[in-house]
């Protein structure tokens, strides 16, 4: 059933945004739940995320929560049957934050994190790597392989030749089914190949920013089209990793450890709604890149949350208004094929826009699901931009990392097939039209002329 309810915020989430001239905020009370839903135009299934409450949740298209598992997930990450025991509706999550907390520790930067965890359907630990006394520092992402070896992003402090202060170095680890490390690659060892010009570079050391690399994607590429046309750059084994703070998106060689191909840290200047075919232009503090898999529309293109948020050394130029959008990108030549930004919804530009975390998944139907995380909205739209499921998160709590606001924010959101959860687990696929009386501005409502 639909939940358009509204709720009151312990306190009023002010968004300041990087433009100089413009402020947006929410409301301190507004809907949740399913709030629009079109059965017969959205891709249908469950949508797994986590949410402000640090648990996470799996809900059906109208808003019910199915099935909950008392973990922070950062992100959550569904497991396939064929990667994991065999059984419907495995998950990895974090088990644990850290007891002792090392230098500028937080959730964001993966400092606190204890530990990460498989877990059933039940909540039982089908698989584990780090504890409280050993802590693996896991932020951001994470990937069960086809090997069965788990590829986990971590972070840790060390010192670099060049910068007068320490860092927080972020790695990405292969971890084997006993726990082990088989494969591991620092992004701290290759400052070099990231395409950081003199500018840059003093730029970085001028804000001695511990965080200035914070990588928040490491996803192997998976079977794709390039590959098989003989570009050995986009090997399925090969690791897409994307770096928010320094607005670089690379890909690294499982074999050689070589930065083998990459777009930033230098763009031409941000055409939002720009003509289609266009270079990519001007990414901003990105989230979520990956190349769509095999077997969906666009499969092999980048798909790109461009947040627009505050990154770059020095900062990135930004457009007048503060907006996110959407792009996927032909990664062979660089162009951006397809875009989604809130003009695509028949809205102002800033009417979507999230200054950090956040997602976007393609749907096998064509439609795509986008997470605009900061405000917890998690909505389908079609490739024409039209919104056929929104939904707002309920689950509030206390922000991170220092606990000082209430937020119902989303890092992650993912859809995942009727059949992933056990035989019986409820769902509903009730259509929701929204109350154009009190909510003028929803999708489908037309306001007066």
């Amino acid at each position: 059933m639909s939940r358009m309810r509204p709720l009151t915020l312990a306190a009023t989430a002010v968004l300041t945004t990087l433009s100089a001239t413009a402020v947006q905020a929410l409301p301190s009370s507004f809907p949740t739940g399913t709030t629009v839903y079109d059965p017969e135009r959205a891709y249908n299934g469950y949508v797994l995320f986590p949410g402000g409450d640090r648990k996470t949740h799996l809900i059906d298209m109208n808003g019910n929560e199915v099935h909950r598992w008392d973990h922070e997930s950062f992100p959550p990450v569904p497991l396939g049957t064929a990667r994991d025991s065999g059984e419907p509706g495995h998950v990895l999550v974090q088990l644990a934050r850290a007891e002792t907390l090392p230098e500028h520790a937080s959730p964001g930067n993966g400092l606190t994190n204890a530990s990460v965890a498989e877990l059933d359907w039940a909540g039982d630990v089908q698989w584990q790597w780090g504890s409280q006394d050993a802590p693996v520092y896991q932020h951001h992402d994470m990937h069960r392989a086809e090997n069965g070896h788990t590829l986990v992003l971590t972070a840790d402090l060390r010192e670099i030749n060049g910068l007068d202060f320490e860092i927080i170095d972020n790695a990405i680890e292969e971890v084997n089914a006993e726990g082990d490390v088989v494969w591991s690659w620092s992004v701290g060892d290759h400052l070099d190949a990231l395409g950081f010009s003199d500018t840059r570079l003093r730029a970085l050391k001028d804000a001695e920013d511990p965080d200035f690399l914070h990588l928040n994607t490491a996803v192997p590429l998976g079977p794709n089209r390039w590959y098989e046309a003989g570009d050995e750059r986009f090997a399925p084994d090969n690791i897409l990793v994307n770096s928010r703070n320094a607005n670089v998106t690379f890909i690294v060689d499982h074999d050689s450890d070589e930065v083998v191909w990459q777009i930033g840290p230098d763009f031409p200047a941000l055409q939002l709604n720009g003509e289609l075919g266009r270079a990519v232009d001007q990414t901003v503090g990105s989230h979520d890149t990956h190349l769509i898999p095999e077997g969906l529309p666009g499969a092999g293109n980048l798909l790109i949350f461009d947040n627009q948020g505050n990154a770059g050394f020095p900062p990135s130029k930004q457009g007048f208004f503060s907006s996110s959008r959407v792009i996927e990108v032909d990664p062979s030549t660089h162009e951006i094929v397809w875009q989604y930004t809130g003009s695509q919804s028949g809205r102002a530009p800033y009417s979507f826009y999230s200054s950090f975390i956040s997602s976007a998944r393609r749907l096998p139907n064509g439609n795509t699901l986008i997470d605009e995380g900061q405000n917890g909205r998690l909505f389908q739209v079609t490739p024409e931009g039209e919104i056929v499921w929104e939904y707002v998160s309920p689950y509030f709590g206390k922000s991170m990392p220092n606990d000082d606001y209430v937020t119902n924010q989303v890092y992650r959101a993912q859809l995942v097939d009727y059949d992933w959860a056990p035989e019986g687990t409820p769902r509903e696929e009730t259509p929701v039209v929204p109350d154009c009386e009190r909510y003028i501005a929803a999708p489908g409502c037309e306001p007066d002329a």
